[in-house]
């Protein structure tokens, strides 16, 4: 397996070129990928729109993904172009996590449990010629939907009241749009909204200044739910 250039990196991997149709994606840190393995291929063939799974060479080590290579830009940067309006882009986030919790879970035996993303924002939507597909599937869990749509609006809500964050506007706008449409899905139950803020606190990705906005956040969610 040759790797080629980096293509983007996040918080926890980075995304190597492996030709025009694959690329690699490898966690740092020590984490595993092996567990979204299962979920991804579960989702694919449900008809959910995830990044199809590539051969997994011997070589390659248990933080490593092969996943086809998508061409178009994410939802985040089409929204900042201008290109996807907040009400759209609202409406399509809303959508996705509609669409995923009507898959039933893998595993759990609660038949109110579904495959959640627990990471679905802007930034993991891929806006290709065929339609829109999630990716980094990190996050992923079985559970009550109402805790996917609490983390979505969360993480977009910490974004919205940071003032460090150029978009923070931007967010606040698409949050704006978004909550109600989730609130038309059943909300966001405070519990489920507290239970997404101690994950997010929790998270070791997070930066000391990232987590004393958490308690803000929930505050503008539940503001914006009411």
């Amino acid at each position: 397996m040759r790797i080629g250039q980096l293509l983007g990196s996040g918080r926890d991997a980075d995304v190597y070129e492996l030709d025009e149709a694959w690329v690699l994606r490898r966690y740092r840190h020590g984490l595993d990928a092996t567990r979204e393995l299962p979920v991804m291929s579960y989702l694919s063939a449900s008809g959910y729109p995830v990044p199809r799974l590539g051969p997994h060479p011997p070589s390659a080590g248990p933080g490593d993904l092969v996943l086809q290579r998508l061409t178009g830009p994410t939802m985040l940067e089409s929204l900042l172009a201008g290109e996807t309006g907040a009400e759209e882009g609202a409406v399509l986030l809303a959508g996705l996590l509609a669409d995923l919790h009507t898959v039933p879970a893998r595993l759990s035996a609660d038949p109110e449990d579904r495959i959640l993303h627990l990471d679905l924002h802007p930034d993991n939507v891929i806006l290709t010629a065929d339609g829109p597909v999630v990716i980094d599937w990190s996050n992923t869990e079985e559970g009550p939907p109402a805790l996917d749509r609490a983390m979505s609006a969360l993480v977009l809500a910490q974004v919205s009241v940071d003032p460090s964050v150029p978009v923070a506007d931007e967010a606040r706008t698409l949050l704006a749009a978004l909550v109600p449409l989730l609130a038309a899905d059943d909300g966001i139950p405070a519990r489920h909204l507290a239970d997404a803020a101690a994950r997010r606190t929790a998270n070791p990705t997070m930066s000391p200044a990232e987590v004393a906005l958490i308690g803000d956040a929930v505050e503008l969610v539940t503001v914006l739910a009411r």
